[in-house]
């Protein structure tokens, strides 16, 4: 069967179709069964979306390359990737610079961050206690992430907005847009770090920032040395914009989810020890990045047909994490009960995120707080906006009503 051929399947799927975006899981459950190796002739890429497929190629790294981006247009786009970043890098490369962020994001760091992160929770709902509703988004989403992310890099809280926004303005687009076509270019340069750093050189303290500045490691050509300044900028910029956008998506997508299941929400309330475990179903249901993409390093074979070298490969987190094969009986019921370790929503393998202790942290606490003080809400939808990227998705606004 041809590339044209394999194109004019009954089933079509569409990762900058808004409409697509807004609810992808009757596709997905369609691209599965019918299609389940996919190819898009408009934009020229191939999915995958079972759960056995999606793992194998996240594993498989030496088929399957970050070192052309992990978003689909940079894949495409030739972009000259920056050199020495970590997601832009299969091994031996990525192994020795993901030790080199392993040694400075260690659980300890996370562990200690705690009290901290419900503190600003509770300084967040407190005052809201009472009212008839709020924008859950705005009020603690959106803003408990971008502290948790100042915290970690040291960064005074007068100036994490601006650094927060500085890197979330690499991810917005236009509705059904790509970051190729941003004015601005695709990447956040880092540029918002540059006094900071200059200043943390003169001023260290026990932060990530001056542990990234000062860590030591021995580079691709055997030379032991710290990060160049260009690599540093780059490495802030993706802990930063990762580390607070997914987080926030977590946050709002368990506030729609648990609205929509009032019942398992009041079980909530009752006994907060579920919480890790429906955090972990909220994940698995409504992954924040429902979707990765690499590049072919050879032909593949998947169904009978052939994926040839060079071809941009699109992962489909969203559809795996709802397969009925790996989540039985029916992927697409949300249950708190179920045990959903080994959902793909933080990748796998080479490439799993160094901050998926971080953000289940996040999500606990923030979920804890808000079951304590609200104990049910319903979402305004019509008010609710979700937002424009061609990566996460997610909500941009989500007014929360109370009684």
């Amino acid at each position: 069967m041809t590339v044209t051929d394999v194109a004019h399947q009954p089933v079509y799927y569409d990762p900058y179709d808004v409409d697509i975006v807004a609810n992808p899981y009757p596709v997905y459950a369609r691209l599965r069964e019918e299609a389940p190796l996919y190819y898009n002739e408009r934009y020229d890429f191939w999915a995958v979306s079972r759960y056995a497929d999606v793992e194998r190629a996240l594993l498989d790294w030496e088929t399957f390359s970050s070192r052309r981006g992990d978003i689909l247009e940079l894949v495409q786009s030739g972009y000259d990737m920056p050199p020495g970043v970590m997601m832009f890098a299969d091994p031996p490369m990525h192994t020795m610079l993901r030790g080199l962020m392993s040694r400075v994001f260690t659980p300890r760091r996370v562990a200690e961050l705690e009290d901290r992160i419900r503190r600003y929770c509770v300084r967040c709902l407190d005052p809201l206690v009472g009212s008839d509703g709020f924008d859950i988004i705005a009020e603690l989403a959106a803003e408990m992430p971008m502290r948790v992310i100042g915290m970690l890099l040291g960064i005074p809280e007068e100036d994490q907005q601006r650094v927060v926004d500085h890197g979330d303005a690499t991810l917005r687009t236009e509705r059904g847009g790509k970051m190729t076509e941003k004015e601005t270019g695709p990447l956040a340069t880092g540029e918002v770090f540059e006094d900071y750093i200059g200043w943390r050189a003169e001023h260290p303290s026990d932060d990530l920032m001056t542990e990234l500045m000062n860590a030591e490691f021995v580079d691709e050509t055997g030379t032991r040395r710290t990060l160049r300044r260009d690599e540093l900028l780059m490495y802030l910029t993706v802990i930063a914009t990762a580390g607070s956008e997914t987080t926030t998506r977590l946050i709002g997508w368990a506030g729609k989810v648990l609205a929509d299941h009032p019942d398992q929400r009041r079980e909530l309330v009752a006994d907060p020890s579920l919480l890790p475990r429906a955090i972990e179903e909220i994940l698995r249901y409504e992954p924040p990045a429902p979707h990765v993409s690499r590049c072919a390093t050879r032909d593949v074979e998947y169904y009978g047909h052939t994926v040839p070298k060079g071809s941009a490969v699109m992962m489909l987190i969203g559809a795996a994490n709802r397969d009925h094969r790996r989540f039985p009986p029916d992927g697409d019921v949300f249950d708190i009960h179920r045990r959903a370790r080994g959902h793909l929503a933080f990748g796998v393998g080479a490439h799993y995120c160094l901050g998926a202790a971080l953000a289940r942290l996040e999500g606990r606490i923030a979920l804890e707080e808000l079951l304590a003080r609200f104990p049910a809400w319903e979402i305004d939808l019509d008010r609710a906006r979700m937002s424009t990227t061609s990566t996460v998705r997610g909500w941009e606004t989500m007014p929360a009503v109370l009684g």
